[in-house]
């Protein structure tokens, strides 16, 4: 029996499927750039990331922080991937580059257009930054290859013109081709996975642990543990109502996936249009804040979420805010901890602290900066505790609808209005030419506010 799986579940085969509509065949790739942010500095450095010891991450930050990536080199010596600084063994040597997001979007993108050399856009999801799902069934007859020659076509390009190695996995629908991806394809020797519904059964269903199986999590499996399912088969064994019971119309997605089954399509995915639309803005602090610290950079980033409204001509009916808090280290003793391939980290009450927050609906549809600062101001001052340090914020605009769904009330000051309106356009057009840090208000300026700082990151890090 393949390491890393257990013995099957007793009751795993007295419940078949639930039948599907017969449907064509299908082929999908799942390819991933491997350790993406540590082989692309490698590349532009001129090193191998299966030799040399290279960390993504931020020198100018305390030796907590995290590592963005790192080579294979170092997780073949025992280093987990996200680990922090202080983590990798003293007696390691390493080079330590700075994160470049840029960059690593650039790359990205070109290899974005290889793929496209080879399928159609309608034929592919990005998911991330370094890695995408291709409906490779059309393109199996038309270069005459099966899927894993395919697979290593696109694999090889890339790594010819970027010098950045990739992994893939191969299955007949969207989920199989990410567990092969996952799973199998870094046992294999061409680092191609293969899974279709026979092979999900004999090298998936009695994996463990179930935290590696895509989009189950230590909470899902421990809610999962309560009714004595610890595997995909245990899953598939369990009765649906007990299922729906404890995860509602989610159930749906474990059951489908317990079985290997996933009816959803890229083109599916491409032709999806969301009810609602909102727009959140959160980050982490540097260090634990003060209410009052904390309570200015709410107001820088209710600023910045604001312009953006207004730049996309949207406005708000409904507006959110979550505090997070310093974990005090009396909540960490006996704390559960999670082993996920990408270091050790708490997981459950203790995981980030406490947290408080609330929404609040508004009485018109505005993107007005005064009323939404005002209101923004009222909810922090009732939900933020001034006794414990502050780490994490979120500041959130729900129910957005074009600014023509505006509404207005007998007591509002048009000409204020019009007035800051004028402001806020100029604003847009000033940073939009020059810069986001080209104006800023004073408040920025003051120490702690992180608003000049964020401008120039992107995706939170260092563009």
């Amino acid at each position: 029996m393949p390491q890393g799986t257990s013995a099957p579940h007793p009751a795993a085969s007295q419940r078949a499927p639930e039948p599907r509509a017969t449907t064509p065949q299908k082929t999908y790739l799942c390819i991933d750039l491997k350790s993406f942010y540590a082989s692309v500095e490698c590349s532009d450095l001129g090193l191998d990331p299966f030799v040399d010891n290279l960390v993504v991450a931020d020198p100018e930050r305390s030796r907590t922080t995290i590592c963005l990536a790192i080579t294979p080199a170092m997780k073949a010596r025992g280093v987990k991937n996200r680990c922090r600084v202080f983590d990798i063994p003293a007696s390691m040597s390493y080079i330590m580059a700075r994160p470049r997001m840029r960059r690593y979007m650039e790359v990205s993108a070109a290899i974005y257009a290889i793929y496209l050399r080879y399928v159609s856009p309608e034929d592919v999801h990005v998911y991330s930054i370094d890695e995408c799902f291709i409906d490779a069934t059309p393109y199996l007859s038309l270069y005459g290859m099966d899927a894993r020659t395919f697979a290593r076509t696109l694999m090889d390009a890339v790594f010819k013109e970027t010098g950045i190695c990739a992994t893939a996995g191969v299955g007949t629908n969207l989920f199989l081709a990410k567990v092969a991806l996952d799973i199998t394809a870094k046992h294999a020797p061409d680092n191609i996975g293969f899974l279709d519904e026979a092979a999900f059964r004999r090298e998936i269903w009695f994996h463990r642990p179930i935290t590696d199986i895509w989009g189950i999590g230590p909470g899902i499996a421990a809610r999962l543990a309560k009714h004595g399912a610890h595997d995909l088969a245990s899953t598939a064994a369990l009765s649906p109502q007990v299922l729906y019971r404890e995860f509602g119309v989610s159930a749906e997605f474990l059951i489908d996936h317990a079985w290997g089954q996933e009816p959803c399509t890229i083109a599916e995915i491409h032709a999806y249009v969301p009810e609602g639309h909102s727009l959140f803005n959160s980050q982490v602090l540097p260090e634990d804040y003060s209410f009052e610290k904390a309570r200015m950079v709410m107001r820088e980033m209710v600023d910045a979420s604001v312009l953006e409204l207004v730049e996309k001509g949207l406005v708000t009916e409904r507006i959110s805010l979550g505090v997070g808090y310093a974990r005090q280290a009396d909540a960490l003793r006996g704390a559960q901890t999670f082993e996920g391939g990408h270091g050790t980290r708490v997981v459950g009450p203790q995981a980030h602290g406490e947290r408080t927050g609330a929404s609040r609906k508004l009485e018109r549809r505005t993107n007005s900066e005064r009323l939404l600062m005002e209101r923004f101001e009222r909810l922090f001052d009732e939900v933020a505790r001034r006794d414990v340090p502050i780490r994490r914020l979120s500041v959130g605009f729900a129910d957005l609808l074009p600014e023509a769904h505006a509404t207005a009330t007998l007591f509002d000051d048009v000409e204020a209005e019009e007035k800051e309106r004028r402001l806020q356009e100029a604003l847009i057009a000033v940073r939009g030419k020059f810069g986001k840090n080209s104006l800023l208000k004073g408040t920025s300026l003051q120490e702690k506010a992180t608003a000049r700082e964020r401008n120039e990151q992107v995706g939170g890090h260092r563009a």
